[in-house]
């Protein structure tokens, strides 16, 4: 078994997350290390969170009722929230309208009682959920002389009521009840009409609050945030299917392309706007936290629901334009830019960002989720709670107050789901923990107004009982139905169970059907960090010893980079011969306008169809020249895909097909319009064993299956020498793979070729794997060492020609031009690597390689062929894989070179 070079064995112990935190005042331990995750620990914690949303629910029935300043407006029984240190109720503040910190949530209509309805479905608990049920009927009421804003309570009220009404009208569920009527969806529909007028301007985007009485006042602000235009459709694209009124869908479907369509050149759209001109407001800026965040969630949301599939395209042009130009350098945190350059303008993070990493494991991105859910992870862990704003340049929090948000705990839920790792368990005790501790007081459950001094709030809002709360639960419940539910339901932004029945879905049009073509959607499965190989020379396949996420090389980064610092637990388990790595990632898009032979070239904005026309699978282009392609990176992380071919979208699992006779390879430096020295993509290898006795050698045990011969294609570098370039007066320039071959060797203590050799390699061509440093770097540590060239054993199956920067080269001298690179793709590595382990073992002499003649030349009489490997011959040759088209040294996944 093979320790991966990024891991010294010093750290090769789990990590465990511990239990600490700074708020406390008196000196901080951490809590012993957890035991193993058994299924009797899980149910003990779930009937944990259990027990504490009962407190908040039953303090609020029992509390919300009463108010300390009296008024004549009809009260809502209960009231909208709980005090919990004044053991009161909380409604709009009547004395104050200018308080809209309190009045854009209560509305005086219960607020807390109808966010809570599906919670009770989550808890399995169908008596509670009939009793709250019954209690909305009677007491809910939208005829009501208050202006809440548009946005929450289409979130917090429609959405419960929607959700409410669904469980309670499907039959075969243990929530169904007989004797429901629709009441919860009737109120529904009035609630929709009574938000109605807020959309009646001329952009279609909503203003954001309304009086739900008497309609929009005369003067009402004309400014709102993207994410309170945008993020109604779920609620109200429900609402029209289920009542058959497509009001709702329509108002809210033109609000959010009102947006969108208003998006900068670059993809991006800003925080706020104005409803009356559609104009960006100052400053212009792009995030994925407060005024946005629910915009993308959305889009990806409704997709996912109703299956219309421009909502997955405004997902993946987004979510492309937001890893451009918004993730940070490192990839771990998000930044806020302006919309039309992309340029950075804040360094905040705010709390309800920390959604994000949720999102991304919805949209199938693992892997960025990881990374970006342990920066809030950090944060949690320095303050025993999320700190509302955190400034990452400075390392330090700007706003205190944490009021029991849930999108943390949603994240935490999402990535446990996706990877099943029990560091999202221990993270989710962590966080009961620390709400237990300091949030939960006699009458219910308390924001935090300074997680400094945990200094209280005397206001529950609704959202911890329907969210955050909620999110904890499921995170411990392994057997709760949702999770085994993997229709389109989906959880709102205020964690509400939404979807849709088969019978209220609108297919795809012929039409749009035959515009869209072929569609192929799904996304990479999560895999562990390998942390020791099954094969020592095989770094392509993930078998070995598997860990945690805290067993990331860059797990240690995220805590460097909000400056916490590290428990006793942590440190205990450092090494001093350890380190962490450093991240780096490649950028997110690329915007290229092609051309032949590497020179600039005018962009064409309407190539006729001598240039690209579309077929039936995707696009086939007989002239590349002058085309601009857009490319994003995939989410399996095998490269890149073309997004945008000219005037043309491209489709998750479309195809583009190159088929201009004009594509060469040069080498780099040339940059002008002449192929002076092209270079033939791949050459072929021959491989062969030269035995040391061939009447002797096979004879033993097993031997029969030692590979003896294979010829191979390998693809050739930009760089170096050219393996294919032809012989001068009967002397080729290479040594390597030329005249009778040479000798190919491997060396077990350098398997990656990223560091000086022990030994002399006298002319043979060295194989190694494909990672950790740059394919330049491998070839001059081997030219040093005296290889003649190297062989590099790829993990993707498609082939790669390597190229490096003109600087790059200059440091490397005139002589790497004495040396030459191939690189193979996974298939034809794993045989070659084979014919090495069994020379090795057998000890059956050496191998030799030798690249064959353009022309296809044979093998010669003096150079001997096994008859028992000729299929295998026939099978490296016949099995080509399909060839892409590289740019930048990136493969493009979705293209196929047909010349």
């Amino acid at each position: 078994m093979k320790w991966p070079s990024v891991w010294p064995t010093g750290l090769l112990a789990l990590l465990i997350a511990v239990l600490d935190s700074h708020w406390s005042p008196a000196p901080v331990h951490a809590l012993p290390g957890p035991a193993a995750w058994t299924n009797g620990r899980k149910l003990a914690v779930r009937e944990q969170v259990r027990d504490l949303w009962h407190h908040g629910y039953d303090q609020y029935m029992k509390f919300g009722v009463y108010i300390l300043i009296p008024f004549l407006n009809r009260v809502a029984f209960p009231l909208d929230e709980l005090a919990p240190l004044s053991c009161t109720g909380r409604g709009p503040n009547w004395l104050n309208p200018a308080d809209i910190a309190t009045n854009d949530v209560a509305g005086n209509f219960s607020l807390t009682l109808v966010d809570v309805l599906d919670t009770f479905v989550v808890l399995n608990d169908p008596p509670g959920f009939e009793d709250a049920v019954r209690k909305v009927i009677r007491w809910v009421s939208f005829d009501v002389n208050t202006k809440p804003q548009v946005f929450e309570t289409t979130i917090r009220m429609l959405g419960g009521l929607l959700s409410g009404h669904i469980f309670a009208e499907k039959s075969g569920q243990p929530f169904h009840l007989p004797w429901y009527q629709g009441e919860l969806l009737r109120l529904a529909h009035d609630l929709g009409v009574r938000l109605l007028p807020a959309f009646h301007t001329l952009t279609g985007m909503p203003y954001a609050r309304i009086n739900l009485r008497h309609g929009v006042p005369k003067g009402e602000s004309t400014d709102t945030c993207t994410a309170g235009a945008g993020s109604l459709l779920l609620e109200f694209g429900t609402l029209s299917r289920l009542t058959g009124d497509d009001r709702f869908e329509k108002a809210a479907y033109k609000a959010y392309f009102a947006l969108w369509n208003r998006r900068s050149d670059i993809g991006l759209v800003g925080n706020t706007i104005n409803i009356i001109t559609g104009a960006w407001t100052h400053p212009e800026v792009n995030g994925i936290g407060a005024g946005i965040d629910s915009f993308y969630e959305y889009a990806l949301k409704w997709y996912i629901m109703s299956g219309e599939m421009e909502f997955l395209d405004v997902w993946q042009d987004s979510y492309a334009s937001v890893m451009r130009y918004s993730r940070a350098s490192d990839g771990y945190w998000y930044r806020n830019v302006n919309i039309h350059s992309g340029d950075a303008q804040y360094s905040s993070v705010d709390s309800l960002s920390a959604f994000w990493p949720g999102l991304q494991v919805l949209g199938g991105d693992v892997e960025n989720a990881v990374k970006s859910h342990l920066i809030y992870y950090n944060l949690w862990r320095g303050f025993g709670g999320l700190p509302e704003v955190w400034d990452m340049n400075f390392r330090q929090a700007t706003s205190f107050q944490y009021p029991l948000r849930p999108e943390f705990v949603e994240s935490t839920w999402y990535l446990y789901r996706a990877t099943r790792d029990p560091f999202y368990l221990d993270i989710g005790e962590r966080i009961l923990h620390d709400i237990s501790v300091r949030a939960k007081v006699d009458c219910g459950l308390s924001g935090i107004n300074d997680l400094r001094t945990n200094g209280r709030d005397d206001r529950m809002e609704s959202f911890v009982l329907s969210e955050t709360l909620k999110y904890l639960y499921l995170l411990f419940d392994e057997d709760n139905p949702l999770h085994a539910d993997d229709s389109h339901w989906v959880f709102t932004t205020e964690g509400h169970i939404l979807t849709l029945d088969h019978s209220l879905l609108r297919p795809i049009s012929p039409a749009r059907r035959k515009l869209r073509r072929v569609e192929s959607l799904e996304c990479p499965a999560y895999s562990s960090p390998v942390l020791a190989y099954d094969d020592p020379h095989d770094y392509s396949r993930d078998s070995g010893l598997t860990g945690s996420i805290t067993t990331r090389g860059d797990f240690e980064y995220a805590r460097q980079l909000v400056g916490r610092v590290a428990s006793e637990n942590e440190t205990r388990w450092w090494d001093p011969d350890g380190w962490c790595v450093l991240p780096k990632h490649e950028q997110y898009t690329y915007d290229f306008v092609l051309s032949a032979h590497g020179e600039v070239a005018l962009e064409d904005p309407s190539p006729s169809a001598d240039k690209l026309v579309p077929v039936a699978d995707g696009y086939l282009v007989h002239n590349v020249t002058g085309i601009r392609v857009h490319i994003v990176s995939r989410l399996d992380g095998k490269g890149y895909d073309i997004a945008k071919l000219g005037p043309y979208a491209v489709k998750t699992g479309q195809k583009i097909y190159f088929n201009d006779s004009q594509l060469v390879l040069a080498p780099l430096g040339i940059q002008s319009g002449s192929p002076a020295n092209p270079r033939t993509p791949e050459v072929q290898l021959r491989l062969y064993l030269d035995y040391v006795d061939p009447l002797l050698q096979l004879q033993g045990p097993g031997m029969h299956d030692v590979i003896t011969e294979i010829v191979i294609p390998a693809a050739t570098a930009m760089f170096a020498g050219d393996p294919a370039a032809p012989s001068s007066q009967g002397e080729h320039p290479l040594r390597f793979g030329h005249g009778d071959g040479v000798h190919v060797v491997r060396a077990s203590d350098n398997p990656l070729g990223c560091a000086p050799y022990m030994e002399d390699l006298d002319g043979a061509a060295v194989v190694v794997t494909r990672g950790e440093c740059t394919f330049l770097e491998k070839l001059i540590f081997a030219q040093d060492a005296g290889a003649s060239g190297v062989v590099v054993l790829g993990n993707e199956e498609q082939h790669i020609n390597p190229s490096a920067d003109a600087d790059e080269l200059a440091d490397a001298g005139p002589g790497i031009n004495e040396v030459a690179i191939v690189v193979l793709r996974q298939a034809d590595a794993q045989l070659v690597a084979d014919m090495l382990d069994s020379v090795e073992h057998y000890g059956l002499g050496e191998i030799r390689l030798v690249v064959e003649p353009l022309d296809g030349g044979h093998v010669g009489a003096n150079q001997p062929a096994d008859e028992h490997r000729g299929e295998d011959v026939g099978r490296a040759k016949s099995e080509d894989p399909p060839r892409v088209l590289y740019l930048n040294n990136h493969p493009l996944i979705n293209t196929r070179l047909l010349v």
